[in-house]
């Protein structure tokens, strides 16, 4: 039975303290069109730049999970993910006016709650999972972790910790379906042993923490020096050792939260594949970096799978003929380069280039060896994006389209007549103010022979 994709129904704001920064932040979820992801946007820098949650923007994971996209960076927001990943939402725009999401209580329970609240919308497009068929395992000797996923139907996540302590030892959580997600696991709040909170506190780690987000074990002898220290570093009339080796500042809401929360942030963490995933993940003693790297695994695993050229008959009846295109594009031969467009949709588009010996170009690029020269490769991957960009508009006979920026160019094969090249292109991020960014794929057969991400904008002409 097939799903329908999701988004939330309108936008909704929450505000809170950033755990490690301590700087006030205001988030806002905002509704997106199908096969958006999730994206973040940062509302406090110039040009308000995005990108998608990938685990490839992944620049550490010590104190959470941080993303950088060209100097562009985003931190601590596992929880959010989760979040978003727990109730079934498919793509959003999470907008922050800082670097840090906000902390709140140390779980995702709030993020739920405000998104509950305002409530999911189903889109047409459907929901595609990664479906296994093996199992992928990732190791870590050092940390003596193990992450594995299972094929399965459904969609399970089982976790075990062992902090080989006597407060905290061994302990096991399981989600067996994410609609319990905002039940039994959204409310478990992260956690720190008392050392490792000393230790931050000391160095200034966690500017924005306090006794209120996060459970406190404690695994050694505790002064009363010590405890009135940290009564008035957080400002609390008094602390204690409770019976169960927390402090006195939480109250457990199940004997394995911290099992519970690890599970939560692999859930998080695991929504940086970049698309659900079907199939029993087993963690033991999961973290961070672990999570991470199992993530991009599994994203080389998608990566492996999806490598081929598109599936297209290039004998069938193109969307745009030539004389379809010269009706969108002002081109004119010689520097019209893209011969037909196979398909477009809201956020893709094949377009075919015939590269043949009567070309213009070859009479001085290598004439006793004709290759396609590269520049001419990329305008026509630019002009095929050209077309992308303008069927997002009623009238594009109206519109011209610049490419303002073209980034990590990479030929890999020479193109030489009688190639037949396909140029596959997807949207990178939304469509905003008339901008277009754009990653892309050129083919000859089944050979990458050059790929590009662009960025375009749309102009209307000025005889208009």
């Amino acid at each position: 039975m097939s799903e329908k994709q999701t988004t939330i129904a309108d936008e909704v704001s929450i505000s809170g303290i950033g755990l490690h920064t301590g700087f006030e932040v205001n988030l806002r979820f905002l509704p997106a069109v199908a096969n958006t992801g999730y994206v973040f946007r940062r509302v406090d820098i110039e040009g308000n730049p995005e990108f998608q949650a990938l685990a490839d923007y992944v620049v550490d994971t010590s104190r959470g999970t941080t993303l950088e996209y060209k100097g562009t960076r985003i931190t601590t927001i596992e929880h959010v993910l989760a979040a978003l990943v727990g109730l079934g939402i498919d793509n959003v725009v999470v907008e922050m006016d800082q670097e840090e999401a906000p902390i709140l209580d140390g779980s995702s329970f709030y993020y739920v709650h405000i998104l509950q609240k305002i409530g999911l919308k189903e889109l047409e497009e459907e929901r595609e999972y990664f479906e296994l068929n093996e199992v992928i395992t990732f190791k870590d000797e050092k940390r003596n972790t193990e992450m594995t996923i299972i094929p399965d139907s459904s969609r399970r996540i089982s976790t075990m910790i062992d902090y080989n302590t006597e407060v905290l030892g061994t302990q096991n959580a399981e989600l067996n379906d994410y609609k319990d997600f905002a039940t039994e696991i959204a409310a478990c709040r992260t956690f720190v042993f008392l050392h490792e909170l000393e230790y931050l506190l000391d160095n200034n780690l966690i500017k924005g923490g306090d006794l209120s987000n996060a459970i406190v074990f404690v695994n050694k002898q505790v002064s009363d020096t010590e405890l009135a220290r940290l009564a008035k570093l957080f400002n609390k009339p008094s602390v204690k050792v409770m019976q169960k080796g927390i402090l006195n500042n939480l109250e457990l809401k199940f004997d394995n939260e911290a099992a519970r929360h690890k599970l939560l942030d692999v859930i998080g963490d695991l929504a940086l594949v970049g698309m659900p995933i079907k199939g029993r993940v087993i963690a033991v003693r999961p973290g961070h970096e672990t999570n991470v790297a199992f993530a991009k695994m599994i994203r080389n695993h998608i990566k492996k799978r999806n490598e081929g050229p598109p599936k297209i008959d290039l004998n069938q009846k193109p969307l745009y003929d030539i004389e379809a295109i010269k009706k969108m594009l002002p081109h004119r031969n010689p520097f019209l380069l893209v011969d037909k467009i196979m398909s477009v949709t809201e956020d893709t588009v094949i377009g075919v280039k015939n590269v043949t010996m009567n070309e213009d170009f070859f009479v001085g690029h290598f004439p006793d060896e004709p290759v396609m020269p590269a520049v001419l490769q990329i305008e026509a991957m630019a002009q095929s994006g050209g077309i992308l960009v303008l069927s997002q508009v009623e009238d594009p006979e109206n519109y011209n389209t610049y490419f303002l920026k073209i980034d990590n160019v990479r030929l890999r094969n020479k193109v030489v007549p009688g190639d037949t090249i396909v140029f596959d292109l997807k949207l990178i991020s939304p469509v905003r103010r008339g901008l277009c960014q754009m990653g892309g794929k050129a083919w000859v057969g089944d050979k990458i022979v050059m790929e590009a991400e662009m960025l375009a904008q749309i102009v209307k002409k000025k005889n208009i």
